[in-house]
């Protein structure tokens, strides 16, 4: 069996600036349960496959996906890339979508977007396709929005060559390191397309949004995230089927919730996990 494509959300519960986040409450549900039902909107997603680890301390995780019916594989700790290879390839897709389980406010229609692009965007076509990139590169959509996807070509290439550390822990940045891209040309009235090739040939591509909300910050890493998105679930009317403009209008209309992770540095695309065992390189 394979699929066009496959979502993979990376999970473990180490994390080290709140561990055990993914399976922490939100209003009602574990996070990476909202994660998961959130993709599993996304129309243009064929499968969805929560990827942890071999360590002990994520049998929790996969005991939550085996009770959930949601396929699971379980991978090296700080190998993600090589995590991600080894889950894909089980049933090779065409492309693999990229999503983080301390997202819990990922947007459907966002994931759609980002995959249609990859997908269909044929002058030239693209080898990676995203609505954001990590610092030092800019973003436009909000932190926790994040929504990244290249064909299984490149995955398995990035697999093979890819030596660096960070390459190695955050998946993808072997494939836009590096990259210029273009000018951002308007596609709608509200999103632009930039696109450019990186040194290594890689076509890629990023959605920017105007106006420009990258300061907002939606994810969940520290407790003043979790505390962020805790205040932010009851303000929705809809804590189900929300989308990112109803997130948008609630912190607009009630700015001091952005005070409370206002605070918290957002990782840059070099950060590694210093915890990292350098000897995880291929299983």
């Amino acid at each position: 069996m394979s699929s066009d494509t496959l979502a993979i959300v990376q999970a473990r519960m180490g994390s080290s600036r709140l561990p055990g986040k993914v399976l922490l409450d939100l209003a009602g549900k574990p996070m990476i349960q909202r994660v998961i039902e959130r993709v599993r909107c996304a129309q243009r997603v064929d499968r969805v496959l929560v990827a942890t680890t071999t360590d002990p301390t994520d049998d929790p995780i996969a005991a939550f996906a085996a009770a959930q019916g949601v396929e699971c594989y379980r991978g090296s700790l700080h190998d993600v890339l090589d995590r991600y290879y080894q889950a894909a390839k089980t049933q090779p897709p065409r492309w693999v979508v990229r999503i983080t389980a301390d997202c819990p406010f990922i947007d459907p229609a966002l994931i759609d977007q980002t995959v249609q692009l990859l997908t269909t965007h044929r002058e030239p076509p693209l080898d990676f396709a995203c609505n954001r990139l990590p610092p030092p590169f800019t973003r436009s959509f909000p932190i926790g929005l994040d929504v990244e996807a290249c064909t299984f070509d490149a995955l398995e290439r990035a697999w093979r060559e890819a030596s660096a550390p960070f390459h190695r822990e955050h998946v993808m940045p072997f494939l836009y390191e590096n990259v210029i891209l273009a000018a951002p040309e308007v596609i709608t009235q509200t999103c632009s397309l930039a696109v450019g090739t990186s040194p290594r040939g890689f076509r890629v591509a990023q959605l920017h949004h105007t106006p420009d909300y990258g300061h907002l910050r939606w994810t969940v890493d520290t407790p003043e995230d979790l505390t962020f998105a805790r205040e932010l679930l009851a303000h929705l009317p809809d804590s189900e089927s929300f989308t990112w403009d109803d997130v948008l209008r609630v912190v607009q209309r009630h700015p001091e919730l952005n005070q409370i992770n206002a605070s918290v540095t957002h990782k840059t695309m070099m950060d590694v996990d210093e915890r990292a065992n350098t000897d995880s390189r291929k299983s």
